[in-house]
């Protein structure tokens, strides 16, 4: 209704298709609705979800996006909904949005990444570096710097808290 440039995707076979999986089961997923208007995204949503939430669906929008009453049918059927973006940019559909909230919720699911000190909450997402010690390229020399190859595990991981990108 109200004109516009494509497609809206219907309430129902969306509903039915959540129903006809979870319906009577006590135990409903987080539903989540990918919309560039939807609440951000962001490392805490991704943790939170990780530990409160055994299910979660994903809704990718396509075309206009999805029926507003979506959202309402869904709620009204005892599901918790969130709308959420990546970021404040709009895409051609919802798929890439799904895709990267999976990614970051799935990280957090003990055992997904085989060690806990894969996450970056761990480790820190501090700059790294690969052989050779000095690295010569065009003339130049970039060299790694000298305490990670100290080999004093608490300069090391002094060193990483300073440069690390993510706290």
């Amino acid at each position: 209704f109200g004109g516009g440039s494509g497609m809206v995707m219907k309430v129902e076979p969306i509903v039915k298709a959540v129903e006809s999986v979870w319906g009577e089961k006590e135990e409903k997923p987080l539903v989540i609705l990918t919309s560039p208007g939807g609440e951000e995204f962001d490392q805490e949503k991704a943790i939170d979800f990780s530990k409160k939430h055994k299910d979660i669906v994903i809704i990718c929008g396509r075309y206009e996006g999805i029926d507003e009453r979506v959202k309402e049918v869904l709620l009204d059927l005892g599901y918790e909904v969130q709308e959420l973006s990546i970021g404040s940019y709009i895409l051609t559909g919802g798929e890439l949005p799904a895709m990267v909230i999976a990614d970051a919720v799935s990280r957090h699911i003990p055992g997904v990444l085989g060690k806990e000190e894969s996450l970056e909450e761990k480790s820190g997402s501090y700059p790294v570096y690969t052989r050779p010690e000095i690295l010569e390229y065009k003339n130049k020399e970039y060299q790694t710097p000298e305490v990670l190859m100290s080999g004093d595990h608490k300069k090391i991981e002094e060193w990483r808290r300073i440069n690390s990108k993510f706290t």
